[in-house]
């Protein structure tokens, strides 16, 4: 096939990846665009692919295999109105041998290295993320409960809890879960025919169908899959065509007992302009939500994000980031991505220093107001402590201490007064909270050492 290379093209296909790239800023997170996206180029296409330029191969190696590959083809769709692989050239000083001839009488471009990936999407064994899996989530106490739906569904007995509506804010792991089943069913039994698709994908092969006039082969398509797997199923409200066709697709798949597993963010009542026989169709069979992560979740998020980057994450730098990014999980995670793309390119470790400088632009947007309660977790994590601990009234040495610098950081940085701190910490007087500051001042003033612990767990927090 050959390149397109009409006169004016190169303006048009700047007009075009301009459009790409204006979809991928409402879709990606910002520190996802600026690192990932930002420095990559439109440099060819032709009719079914485009070739976009990266700076050197540890950026393709991410972008590979950090979900912005699906988020890239996605946004290319859009724009293009059909699906389009994605090839990747190295532009920057890192080059590559380079790839044999082409067999074509046409001259060979000039490419560095080709990393060729298709996200057409035409089955989930395409559409899936083999990273995510069941080993890989993070089970705690604000989704346990989804989590360990989603295991009943992908084992021997799913029609119990078929279907599966899975609901929850953005980026709280819902597409994590539908993935894990997926990729669990087929490696126990590889000939299953199972569908990952997102809703505004199957919308848009729909609206192709329709104008192509395949909608035999497109209901075909859904209605002979063993497992649907449909993501963010609330992008079906006010579409009334589509609404149709999904219902009757779900009631050949229902009663011929597929599995059907979707994911929303909200409660199938609460989904606007969705039609009362698809709502009571939801919720036939179980229902779970998903939470935001509390802090211990976070950090046990983060500790296992880096272990499979074999990455090695301090503690106080982990404490950092799971106090101060407060939004979801899926933030949370691109923060941490950020960080250690950073570190590999300017070849330095991952200190509290780096990450404070690094996630600096984002720690406002996305960090709280620092109240008692944070700082309290704080201390008791960096003294590997029970929260509890510091509340309650056991009085050992090392607890007593860590209750008294959690008191006197409080009294710092937050506008709360002694009566308000000793509240928050088990209900304690007014004069315990002065007594434990002045005692902090004291010890910080006589020990060096003291002084360098305080203000670590102060930086901590407040980055």
């Amino acid at each position: 096939m050959l390149w397109i290379n009409k006169p004016g093209a190169g303006l048009r296909m700047q007009q075009k990846w301009e459009e790409i790239l204006e979809n991928l800023r409402i879709t990606v997170l910002p520190q996802t665009y600026s690192t990932w996206i930002a420095p990559l180029s439109l440099m060819k296409e032709e009719e079914e692919r485009i070739v976009l330029g990266a700076p050197n191969q540890f950026y393709v190696s991410w972008i590979k295999n950090h979900e912005i590959l699906p988020s890239l083809s996605a946004a290319a769709q859009k724009v293009y109105g059909k699906p389009v692989f994605i090839d990747f050239v190295i532009t920057g000083e890192q080059k590559e041998t380079p790839p044999p001839p082409s067999p074509s009488p046409v001259k060979a471009s000039p490419v560095i290295e080709v990393v060729r990936e298709s996200w057409k999407e035409q089955s989930v064994r395409v559409g899936m993320n083999p990273r995510h899996t069941f080993d890989s989530f993070v089970v705690g106490s604000c989704n346990d409960f989804a989590h360990a739906a989603c295991v009943a569904m992908a084992g021997d007995t799913p029609r119990t809890y078929n279907p599966l509506f899975i609901y929850g804010g953005t980026g709280m792991g819902k597409t994590h879960l539908l993935n894990a089943i997926g990729n669990e069913k087929i490696k126990s039994n590889p000939e299953l025919n199972v569908s990952y698709v997102h809703t505004d994908f199957f919308i848009s092969e729909m609206v192709q169908a329709l104008a192509n006039q395949k909608m035999a082969q497109f209901r075909q398509k859904y209605r002979s899959v063993d497992i649907l797997l449909m993501d963010d199923i609330q992008f079906l409200a006010k579409k009334e065509r589509t609404q149709e066709v999904f219902f009757h697709t779900f009631n050949d798949l229902y009663e011929r007992q597929k599995s059907i597993i979707v994911t929303s963010d909200k409660f199938p009542k609460e989904i606007p302009d969705l039609e009362d026989r698809l709502r009571s169709r939801f919720e036939w069979g179980l229902i779970a939500d998903i939470q935001p992560p509390d802090m211990e979740t976070k950090m046990a998020i983060l500790h296992k994000k880096a272990a499979l980057e074999s990455v090695i994450l301090p503690d106080d730098v982990c404490n950092f980031m799971a106090l101060r990014i407060t939004s979801h999980i899926r933030e949370l995670e691109g923060a941490l991505t950020r960080l250690i793309a950073f570190a590999s390119l300017m070849r330095t470790e991952i200190n509290l220093e780096l990450a404070q400088k690094v996630l600096r632009d984002s720690l406002s947007e996305i960090g709280g107001e620092i109240t008692v309660d944070d700082i309290i977790k704080a201390v008791a994590l960096h003294f590997r402590l029970k929260i509890n601990d510091l509340k309650g009234r056991r009085r050992t040495k090392a607890i007593a201490w860590a209750r008294q610098v959690s008191m006197y950081i409080s009294r710092e940085i937050t506008d709360s007064s002694f009566p308000e701190i000793g509240q928050k910490t088990g209900g304690r007087d007014h004069s315990t909270v002065m007594y434990a500051c002045e005692k902090v001042i004291r010890e910080m003033e006589r020990k060096p050492e003291v002084q360098q612990q305080v203000e670590a767990i102060r930086s901590s927090i407040m980055g």
